[in-house]
């Protein structure tokens, strides 16, 4: 029976450049070339191979103790005070005890190899997997209904990638809403859950996955304070509830529908011609009602859910991005590096130092109310970027020149500031002489 030698890539890579100066296929000058060693090297090599075969060239360290292995006392000791005292902790949680309480030094990796070979920790790839037993369906339909964007090749090779976003009702596994979109953007969301409510009305519990659309993390609600994504706080000024799960197995109803989506409607697509999403979206409900009629499922309890929309509910404007901006003394607000400027009337200016709620449209339409009241506004222009001297200005614009020509100032000195190329003297007098900021750009 053939003895079977274990080789490494580099091994490998030796034995071939060895066969072929046998059969003499290349010369030492070429093969030492290829493999990076010196002609003296290659006759030590090809000497081995031609006495041992492959065998001569592995590496006669392989299978030995390490040089650098630490004595078994070590080993023994550490795996002593790991079991009685540290038997539930981690490799790097019980190295850190083992070299403050106990002056031992070694690295990681070791101790966790030590660990795995005395049985006293399991690698995460050998763990058992979590099991997720099903979950019953809620018993009406409109109880919750669960939501995800489905990034797919939908029209294959004849059109653009884009997300299906899919709503899919508990009770029933009905498909309630489909719309294309390119990505999964909140202003795509909020068209297709305008969609849905126009439909069906509203439910008492949207169920998502921890998008950012969906989801604020804990870093951004400590920082913000809202706790609310502009989708929330949409939903919440509808009376509905917003669920995230932990885990896609959570949702796994519209997991599973997205699968029969990706094989179903691709092909149904294929069939009719279709080739882009603004020529698909019409074909949408017909393969909805379709898909309904062959496997939704009657729910437990014949009540529906759902809930009319009320007369006050402005869907136009709960659809948007809202953020809270103070009106300055010279009755402007800035959002989004815009400057807008209030309409100078009594009732506006008692308004100064209040909190205003400033709402952006999906076509970039932007309104600013206090109280629910709509302010007029205007956005001040930018081509102020190109004043003359001595060009004309009025006194009412004059509070919105200045702060824009403090900004720009700002703006200007920190890109020098930023040049690599000047010296640090020559930013010692921009940074001596650089713009004041103006009450007008001051936080109030």
């Amino acid at each position: 029976m053939a003895e079977t030698v274990a080789l490494t890539m580099g091994e490998l890579d030796r034995l071939q450049v060895m066969s072929q100066l046998a059969e003499r296929r290349l010369i030492r000058r070429r093969a030492a070339a290829l493999l990076g060693l010196s002609e003296r090297q290659i006759r030590r090599l090809y000497r081995a191979f031609r006495g041992a075969g492959a065998a001569g060239l592995a590496s006669r360290r392989r299978g030995r103790p390490s040089n650098r292995r630490l004595p078994d006392a070590i080993r023994d000791r550490a795996l002593a005070l790991i079991r009685e005292r540290y038997a539930d902790f981690g490799p790097t949680f019980a190295l850190q005890k083992l070299t403050e309480a106990h002056d031992l030094t070694l690295s990681v990796e070791t101790l966790r190899g030590w660990m795995i070979a005395a049985g006293l920790w399991v690698p995460r790839t050998q763990r058992t997997r979590r099991s997720y037993p099903p979950r019953p369906r809620r018993a009406c339909r409109g109880e919750l209904v669960q939501i995800d964007g489905s990034e797919h090749a939908w029209f294959e090779d004849r059109g653009p990638v884009c997300t299906l976003l899919v709503y899919v009702d508990d009770a029933t596994s009905e498909l309630m809403a489909l719309r294309f979109a390119e990505v999964e953007s909140t202003f795509d969301y909020f068209r297709a859950t305008r969609d849905y409510l126009e439909e069906h009305g509203k439910p008492m519990a949207f169920y998502s996955d921890r998008l950012s659309v969906f989801h604020v993390q804990a870093r951004d609600r400590a920082a913000n304070g809202s706790g609310l994504s502009q989708f929330g706080r949409a939903l919440r000024a509808l009376n509905i509830d917003l669920l995230c799960a932990r885990s896609p197995e959570a949702k796994g109803r519209v997991e599973r529908a997205n699968g029969t989506l990706q094989d179903r409607l691709v092909k149904e697509l294929r069939l009719r011609g279709l080739n882009d999403p603004i020529a698909a979206a019409p074909f949408l409900p017909v393969f909805r009602a379709d898909y309904n009629r062959r496997f939704a499922k009657p729910p437990a309890v014949a009540y529906d859910a759902h809930r009319p929309l009320r007369p006050d509910d402005d869907l136009a404007r709960i659809f948007t991005l809202q953020e809270t901006r103070r009106i300055s003394r010279q009755l402007t607000v800035h959002y989004k590096r815009d400057l807008y400027v209030l309409e100078d009337a009594v009732a506006t200016r008692r308004l100064r130092g209040a909190t205003a709620v400033v709402s952006e449209a999906a076509d970039g339409t932007v309104t600013i109310r206090v109280n629910d009241r709509l302010l007029p506004a205007r956005l001040y222009p930018k081509a102020h970027a190109h004043l003359d001297p001595g060009v004309v200005v009025d006194y009412p614009h004059l509070d919105g020149v200045f702060a824009w020509i403090a900004a720009q100032q700002q703006e200007r000195d920190a890109a020098r500031l930023a040049n690599p190329k000047i010296s640090g003297r020559e930013k010692q007098r921009i940074r001596a002489g650089r713009a004041p900021r103006t009450p007008a750009l001051s936080p109030e």
